[in-house]
């Protein structure tokens, strides 16, 4: 029983194995902001304590934000920078440059990871079917659906899988932590831009979020753990072919060409 365990853990936890650490911490990721989302959003559903939070919050930022004409500006241009034209734009650079990387299993997923998390928010918000704030001098006027935040979720996808490669490339502890600081920075800006300007409650972005993170662990963790267990299975299929054929294994005896 203690060597099963004692395999099982190594399998888990072991960043060579087919289904190691990445894996273990992609589920982990997922059933956490699975659980957050569920919690909001059932919070929302039931009108607990938190709804009044979200309409006197959205009350005091809507009073302050007519107020302050050049920061409502420059918040004005970050929110539409981040409308589903700007992000499917930026979704397209960044995979762009990927492909120029070379890096076309990470190109390939951004390709995926983001468009595909919009459309399960636009799948979200006529499941939750929320109204947005209501003001009677509103500074955006929109007529969809308020939870969860779409700018949320594209830019928790965009900019977190932009960290998870670069974390991956970076050659110290404190560039990849300066790249995970960038993308929540940029997270919450793009989240406060939205309760700024009346568009969302908190909880529509709190729940956006963490709906982002989960659609961003199944997408990440998913294409990883497909690529690994191919080069697993090409490194078995290479070893049998050396055992089968020892003139093969004597001329290419690490099964790599």
């Amino acid at each position: 029983m203690t060597a099963r365990l004692h395999r099982f853990a190594r399998a888990r936890f072991s960043p060579e194995e087919e289904f190691g650490l990445h894996l273990t911490v992609g589920v982990l990721v997922l059933l956490l902001a699975m659980a957050g989302f569920a919690r909001i959003a059932g919070a929302v559903v039931a009108g607990a304590p938190i709804t009044q939070l979200d309409v006197d919050l959205a009350n005091w930022l809507h009073a302050h934000a007519h107020g302050n004409n050049a920061l409502r500006s420059a918040l004005m241009v970050l929110t539409q920078l981040h409308s589903t034209p700007g992000m499917l734009a930026l979704t397209g650079l960044a995979g762009w440059w990927l492909y120029r990387r070379g890096a076309r299993h990470w190109m390939l997923t951004i390709l995926v990871t983001v468009p595909g998390g919009m459309i399960l928010n636009v799948l979200m918000k006529h499941t939750f079917e929320r109204a947005r704030p209501h003001f009677e001098e509103p500074i955006l006027t929109l007529t969809t659906y308020s939870f969860p935040s779409g700018h949320t979720v594209a830019a928790t996808l965009l900019y977190g899988f932009l960290a998870c490669y670069l974390v991956r490339h970076a050659r110290s502890w404190q560039a990849r932590a300066g790249w995970v600081l960038l993308a929540c920075a940029m997270v919450l800006l793009v989240a406060g831009s939205r309760l700024y300007l009346g568009a969302h409650y908190l909880s529509d972005v709190l729940a956006a979020m963490a709906e982002g993170c989960a659609w961003l662990s199944v997408c990440v963790t998913g294409v990883a753990t497909l690529r690994r267990r191919q080069a697993a299975q090409a490194a078995r299929a290479a070893g049998a072919a050396n055992a089968a054929d020892p003139r093969r294994a004597s001329i290419n005896p690490s099964g790599k060409n």
